[in-house]
């Protein structure tokens, strides 16, 4: 997962160094000498992520961090502060300035990158869902633009089976409004979520009736806890289980005992950015279903695909971007024999299967007809062959029956267009994902063809 990293430092050596490491991993990196010229940067370049150093001559890293979590066009960009002093109030300050992380320099390497990858992932999420919003505004849908929600009301699981612990937990977020519901073991979890959904689950390594790796595999693998955030409490010695958290989708984590302080600020960052992709989803939800919706399988129309699609390559950017198109195989003869009612069952059924099997940052759309498109961003050919190949399969096992009681199959062919990283026009997109598809009917049906790459801009 490639993304593009902005390193704020005055010193040469500190910048080439984490410059040196972040290539190595192909990420793209820009570099800033000061708060001035990382603001300037930020803007117009809108990395995925900054690693700002505090101490810097003029404008420190703190003022730095409050003027990007201050202006609409930055403050979705994740802010990992970086500096020699290790005292937990310069910690805390720079999480209070905003900053979704802390680090100490020496940098440990593979922290860093569990921190980057972490980061990146969530941006990405949250990109989607601005992105969204952005195509709603422009077709002039009116949607709520507040950008810091409050946290007061939100809930939080806390999975840990130290009492003390947990008391010092609970008090600390109470003290932002933020309730706890408290379990000790995988049962106690699996009731609390039964009972209703929450906003933050903390999550301590030291558990000793389960496994907490597992337990975070768990609630990430749940569909109503995978995109919730999730700090780990761990003793910094447990460095190999802290990455492993990470790797399994932990957002955030902290040193045992607790400061409650540094928990109420990193909860803070944490619950913000949640509470502000709910708002996104709710606002979207009501005003996409009534202008941007096709009311028969009520996903996107075409009138919004190709808006976000505009949006998406805005300016010949170059993105990685995937474009699927499907078509029902032989839909017309569903219509002609079992009449038009059993097709509208039949293109219902389709659609609800297509919607869910796509990964959670993708757009699907009715194209036409029996046609559908999926917008697949931030993905290379390698992701799309996946999905086409899993909705493909998704289809074909359907249990469909006619009004008469018989089970009758249904297939769809796919063609893949990818932007392969360099700039593409909308349309030039559309058209190689088209011939794609052709080629996948002329040679049989129901099987994915990858296109060939788009006319250059």
């Amino acid at each position: 997962m490639t993304a593009r990293i902005l390193i704020v430092d005055d010193v040469p050596a500190n910048m080439r160094l984490l410059d040196a490491k972040l290539s190595a991993e192909y990420y793209q990196v820009a570099t800033a000498r000061n708060g001035a010229e990382a603001l300037d940067i930020a803007r117009s370049w809108q990395p995925d992520l900054i690693l700002l150093d505090v101490m810097m001559p003029g404008m420190d890293g703190y003022e730095c961090c409050r003027k990007l979590k201050a202006e609409a066009e930055t403050l979705h960009i994740p802010v990992v502060m970086v500096t020699a002093l290790g005292d937990t109030s310069e910690r805390l300050r720079g999480l209070e300035a905003g900053a979704d992380d802390f680090l100490t320099k020496p940098v440990e390497y593979d922290t860093l990158m569990a921190r980057v990858r972490s980061l990146v992932r969530l941006k990405r999420v949250l990109d989607e869902w601005r992105a969204r919003g952005e195509t709603a505004r422009t077709l002039g849908l009116s949607l709520d633009k507040q950008l810091t929600p409050s946290i007061a009301g939100a809930r939080a699981l806390l999975i840990d089976d130290w009492d003390l612990g947990a008391e010092v937990v609970t008090a600390a977020l109470l003290q932002d409004g933020v309730s706890s519901i408290r379990a000790k073991s995988a049962a106690d979890m699996r009731a609390a979520l039964a009972q209703a959904p929450v906003d933050l689950v903390v999550v301590s390594l030291s558990l000793l009736a389960d496994d907490p790796l597992k337990l975070i595999a768990a609630l990430r693998a749940g569909d109503g806890t995978h995109d919730v955030p999730l700090l780990i409490m761990a003793d910094p010695v447990e460095r190999e289980r802290i990455l492993r958290g990470f790797a399994l989708g932990a957002s955030d984590w902290l040193t045992l005992p607790v400061d409650p302080n540094e928990l109420r600020a990193r909860a803070r960052n944490q619950l913000r950015r949640k509470l502000y992709q709910d708002r996104l989803r709710a606002d979207l939800g009501t005003a996409l279903e009534m202008a941007l919706t096709d009311p028969l399988t009520g996903l996107y129309n075409q009138r919004y695909l190709r808006r976000h699609l505009n949006g998406l390559l805005e300016g010949g950017a170059a993105r990685e971007l995937s474009l699927l198109m499907l078509d029902v195989d032989h839909f017309k003869s569903v219509n002609d024999e079992c009449g038009h009612a059993t097709g509208d069952r039949a293109l219902r059924l389709i659609a609800e299967t297509l919607r869910d099997n796509m990964r959670m940052s993708d757009s699907i759309a009715r194209y036409g007809g029996e046609e559908f498109v999926v917008l697949m961003p931030a993905a290379g050919p390698t992701d799309a062959l996946i999905v086409a190949e899993q909705l493909r399969r998704s289809v074909q096992d359907l249990a469909f029956f006619t009004g008469k009681g018989d089970r009758r199959p249904l297939t769809i062919s796919i063609g893949i267009a990818c932007t392969h990283g360099q700039p593409t026009k909308p349309d030039a997109l559309l058209r190689a994902a088209d011939q794609a598809l052709y080629a996948a009917k002329r040679n049989g049906r129901n099987q994915v063809v990858m296109g060939a790459a788009p006319d250059a801009m």
